[in-house]
């Protein structure tokens, strides 16, 4: 319980870098050791984020491969790469060996084909090595991209003592147990076993007899997005990948699934910035500017179409100078009320919750923006009314507020809809897209309702 207290709490200290900095730039390779090895592999690598390239390569070489393969997974891809140039074919063989072939796969992905030759042909495991290259074939984005061979699989023919002699090999490749799978002798999945059911039953049982057939699964060539949309509808902690034969090819564990939502989140969360690219802060001012300048300039294009809008209107700017001032509230309100709802929308698609037609979707977002567009309306007309002492102005700019809302929420919602039956992300409808559109409808909605009613 203490050392899991000593983990939490772990944290870099500029002391405990210029200690590591002495025993490597001191060659005390001993030394060294015994002071990481209490660490975990997790805090090692935060460890070797602080240290230079030359440092981090010689930790990596020092310690065991069993600690320094969880260490590399542990890193940023980019420090990863790094440090992986300075390692040898051999080296990286003798990693990707103490890893799980879903790791061990990503680890030899991220290097240049030739490189990946070299590596896949020092590894000593021939069972590994065909595992790995199998994974290799699979798309990045895929189940078969996320998955891992190493699971407890037995026959539905074993009895329960039998099965239980020789899953005692299984689980020794396998990190942890989630579930044992049954297959038949063609090597199709037709079920599930829990330990607990294992345990409990009568050692002269059938596999079959006992097994559950209510097994959930995935394709291999399912997206990866769907794969953890089943997770979490369900509440998985594993799930078995099958081919289009129904054969049994290996699982994905919560771990990898978790990974997959970060890189979502991230990505959506970006978008919704208005980035349209992966982009991380300590990327080149090139590949910063790429990524961001396309959204930038649609805000430009975006103002210049509202400029255009307002000088159309001269005339009510100068008959009544008051709407030029109140522009600002009318075109900020239409940008949060889009933005709150192209939110609430992607992150129903993104849960899976938003159902029905769109039609019912936009006539529940009217309703609620015509509410919450009346309430503040009523503030605001209080408010301009009080200020200027002119009931057509504040009614004016009042009925201008409840439309232009209305308009922002139906857009902000009918967007992401449209994209996600298109298959195209809906995040980007939460960004800067909606906040331009609403901005240059609102302030259209805006003045032509504020002309109608002024009769300017």
């Amino acid at each position: 319980m203490e050392e899991i207290q000593d983990n939490i709490q772990f944290q870099v200290t500029d002391e405990l870098i210029e200690k590591v900095e002495i025993l490597v730039e001191d060659q005390k390779g001993n030394e060294l050791k015994e002071l990481l090895n209490d660490f975990h592999h997790a805090d090692i690598a935060e460890i070797l984020d602080e240290l230079n390239l030359d440092d981090a390569v010689y930790v990596i070489k020092l310690l065991d491969s069993e600690l320094t393969s969880d260490i590399l997974m542990e890193l940023d891809e980019d420090d990863r790469e790094d440090i992986l140039k300075n390692l040898s074919a051999k080296e990286i063989a003798e990693e990707v060996e103490e890893l799980d072939t879903d790791d061990a796969t990503d680890i030899i992905a991220e290097l240049p084909e030739e490189r990946q030759e070299a590596v896949i042909s020092q590894i000593e495991d021939e069972e590994h090595k065909a595992e790995i290259q199998e994974l290799l074939t699979y798309d990045d984005d895929t189940a078969g991209g996320l998955m891992a061979k190493e699971l407890v699989k037995v026959y539905e023919t074993w009895t329960v003592a039998g099965c239980l002699r020789r899953i005692r090999g299984q689980a020794t490749e396998v990190t942890r147990v989630h579930s044992i799978y049954v297959v038949d002798k063609e090597e199709k999945l037709i079920g599930r076993l829990s330990l607990k059911d294992l345990i409990v039953a009568k050692s002269d049982q059938k596999i079959a007899d006992i097994a559950k057939d209510n097994v959930d699964y995935v394709n291999v060539n399912d997206d990866e997005e769907d794969v953890a949309k089943v997770m979490a509808k369900y509440d998985l902690e594993a799930i078995p990948v099958v081919d289009d034969n129904q054969t049994l090819l290996g699982r994905i564990t919560i771990d990898d699934i978790v990974d997959v939502l970060k890189e979502e989140a991230e990505k959506d969360y970006q978008l919704a910035a208005g980035i349209t690219q992966d982009v991380e802060a300590d990327d080149s001012i090139i590949e910063l500017t790429r990524a961001r300048l396309p959204w930038l300039f649609l805000g430009l294009i975006g103002g210049v179409g509202a400029f255009i809008i307002m000088e159309g209107f001269q005339k009510a700017f100068d008959s009544y100078k008051v709407l030029f001032f109140f522009t600002p509230l009318i075109a900020a309100m239409a940008g949060n009320v889009g933005v709150q709802s192209s939110a609430i929308i992607v992150q129903g698609l993104a849960n899976d919750d938003v159902k029905g037609s769109i039609n019912h979707r936009l006539i529940k977002e009217m309703l609620l923006a015509t509410l919450n567009g009346i309430i503040l309306a009523l503030f605001l007309f209080l408010f301009v009314w009080a200020w200027e002492k002119d009931f057509s102005t504040a009614l004016a700019i009042s009925i201008s507020l409840v439309a232009v809302i209305i308009v922002a929420g139906i857009i902000g919602t009918f967007i992401p809809l449209f994209l996600g039956k298109r298959g195209i992300d809906p995040a980007i409808a939460t960004g800067p897209f909606i906040t331009t559109s609403n901005d240059i409808f609102g302030i259209l909605i805006y003045f032509w309702i504020a002309k109608m009613i002024l009769v300017i």
